[in-house]
């Protein structure tokens, strides 16, 4: 006598597919509904129990409801050469209106009574040019992530100087501009003087009155040049905290 078809719905209904690396538990889960107005005992079995964990393996399902059932594969060292021969059957049979015990109600079934659905074991790996473009793109994404990172931390850079502070150091500023101006036309009146003073040395070599003069004169330049040189030091600083 053949036996009733089955009145559970499966999802998947014929392969339970596990995507390795199998180094690890592999979990895929497999969904039974009820459609029927009655209670419904059910059964998962394997062919290879050794090698999987099922979690519930058998149960009651009520009417209108449905259960996940998650099968883990344990690791194990995979031979794509090898083909999967590993089965599960999905076993079930209407539960009676006044059951009480659900493994009396197993034990006293009529073989015409059992429904089954069976589906196999697909193993599947990862291809080496998807497990190349998962890198790259891991690596897209983290270098992404860096780059937000720190676009947002810039941002979010807190200013060391206020308004007023920076007021003071720009008035600053163009006031050291307005003294460096100044000191480069005396530098230049300076040269020029020299130059003078220089020529008429040439000239005037034996005359002692005129040696005081070009040492003060002297004097006078390589002190100018110094207060230059600080200035442009001190121009240089504040513009550098500015930048900053």
């Amino acid at each position: 006598m053949a036996r009733p078809e089955q009145v559970l719905l499966l999802e998947p209904q014929h392969e339970l597919r596990f995507r390795g690396p199998f180094t690890d538990v592999v979990t895929t889960t497999l969904k039974l509904a009820n459609p029927t107005d009655r209670s419904v005992c059910f059964k998962v079995k394997t062919t290879a129990p050794r090698r999987y964990c099922v979690r519930p393996n058998s149960g009651v399902i009520d009417a209108g409801t449905s259960i996940n059932v998650s099968v883990m594969l344990q690791p194990f060292d995979y031979d794509p050469n090898e083909k999967s021969k590993h089965k599960f059957m999905v076993q079930s049979l209407l539960a009676p209106p006044d059951m009480t015990d659900t493994e009396g109600v197993w034990k006293d079934a009529k073989p015409e009574d059992l429904m089954d659905s069976k589906l196999r074991c697909v193993f599947e790996m990862p291809a080496e040019n998807e497990k190349t473009h998962e890198m790259e793109s891991n690596k897209i994404s983290s270098s992404l992530s860096k780059s937000e990172s720190s676009t947002l931390s810039m941002k979010s850079m807190p200013s060391s100087l206020d308004d007023g502070e920076v007021k003071k150091i720009m008035e600053e500023c163009k006031r050291l501009q307005t003294e460096v101006q100044r000191l480069r036309e005396e530098n230049k009146q300076i040269r020029q003087e020299d130059d003078g003073l220089r020529m008429r040395k040439s000239t005037v070599m034996s005359a002692p009155h005129s040696s005081p003069a070009v040492r003060v004169k002297e004097e006078g330049l390589s002190a100018r040049v110094i207060a230059l040189i600080v200035l442009f030091f001190v121009v240089g600083v504040i513009v550098g905290k500015l930048a900053l």
